[in-house]
């Protein structure tokens, strides 16, 4: 993908506070990039020195092979949508999508086919001439979105732009918003601290942590392949054990003793050495729950478990277990019962089980 955005070493302060610490990214044309992280991470401070809102302390931000990181705000080819909308509640829809057309000058003759284009994109056609508070809150996100399109920026920055919706609206203004970028083709820089959303929209994500980037990747390599103990923790849910390394195989595993449970065989990425301590992470859902011990023929790790928790969550179950000393976390499908009553109760003996490449060392101590 061709490069569009570079942030080169890029650092904020407040204070004695750093809120962006050293951050280095690369950002292709027509990318759909989300910054996630937790409140106070630097995601919304990283991305309002991209729209010249802040200005970094140390650092350069390079668009399009210039550098604009003093460039004013209105002169930077950037458009950004809020979590508020902040539209304005006294221009009717299609006048608020013009604004910044007018603003630019353009004459009446260009301005209306691109309102018009934009009122089609984001399905609004019908509600040209309402006033916002006349909309829904996802119908006001679409107006903001097509607003801040309709000038055609080489980036659309959104910051946290479905945080006020309610669930099943958020649900579906995400996929509405995939539709969009696919149709635009506007490089998206997206700001959230719901993985989910990041997840489901981004063609990369990048995870921060106190200001610094942790691990940059697809949505499929950040959940299966975690770089750091934080990105496996952060981005779904995960259970994870510490243990000393017995054996390390040449295939890529490593057999694990881990005091309570046994020594599990597990993925690791290299460079292990016998009696290494090695943090390990198993999600959810690769978890099984089995009456019978698997055999040994069926090549899984199991080992004996009390049922604490089962919960119902429709098309899921979700158990907690006690394996040893280690409180498990299992989501199993439901269909995985013959029935509602065959599901394993409080209390009951189970064996917890698991293959050896869904789980994967994902930290180490230093060797000696």
């Amino acid at each position: 993908m061709e490069g569009l955005l570079t942030i080169e070493n890029v650092t904020k302060s407040f204070g004695a506070h750093r809120a962006v610490d050293g951050v280095s990214l690369q950002i292709g044309r027509g990318e759909a990039f989300s910054l996630l992280g937790p409140s106070g991470c630097g995601k919304t401070t990283l991305l309002r020195m991209i729209a010249g809102f802040e200005q970094p302390d140390e650092g350069r931000i390079i668009l399009d092979g210039k550098d604009i990181t003093f460039l004013p705000p209105e002169k930077r080819p950037v458009n950004t949508v809020f979590q508020n909308y902040a539209l304005f509640p006294h221009l009717s829809v299609a006048d608020n999508i013009a604004f910044g057309l007018k603003m630019a000058g353009k004459p009446r003759s260009e301005i209306e086919p691109a309102v018009n284009a934009m009122l089609s994109m984001v399905k609004l056609q019908e509600h040209a001439r309402k006033r916002p508070a006349q909309l829904s809150g996802g119908q006001r996100q679409r107006v903001a979105i097509a607003r801040a399109l309709v000038n055609r920026p080489q980036v659309l920055l959104l910051d946290e732009p479905l945080a006020a919706l309610d669930l099943k609206l958020r649900q579906h203004m995400l996929l509405e918003l995939k539709a969009i970028h696919e149709q635009v083709g506007t490089t998206f820089i997206y700001v959230t601290h719901d993985q989910g959303e990041a997840m489901s929209l981004s063609d990369r994500i990048a995870v921060m942590n106190a200001g610094r980037v942790e691990q940059v990747d697809a949505p499929e390599r950040l959940y299966e392949m975690p770089g750091t103990d934080f990105v496996a923790g952060f981005v779904g849910d995960a259970n994870f054990f510490t243990g000393k390394v017995l054996e390390v195989r040449h295939e890529g595993y490593v057999r694990v003793f881990c005091d309570g449970i046994g020594n599990p065989m597990v993925r690791a990425s290299g460079g292990l050495e016998m009696g290494q301590e090695v943090r390990v992470m198993v999600r959810p859902e690769k978890l099984m729950l089995t009456r019978q011990r698997p055999s040994a023929a069926e090549r899984v790790n199991a080992y004996s478990a009390s049922v604490e928790e089962a919960a119902y969550f429709g098309a899921h179950i979700r158990f907690v277990v006690q394996a040893g000393d280690l409180r498990l976390l299992v989501q199993m499908p439901n269909n995985r019962f013959a029935s509602a009553g065959d599901t394993p109760k409080r209390g009951e003996r189970v064996f917890v089980c698991f293959h050896p490449e869904e789980a994967r060392v994902v930290s180490c101590s230093p060797v000696g």
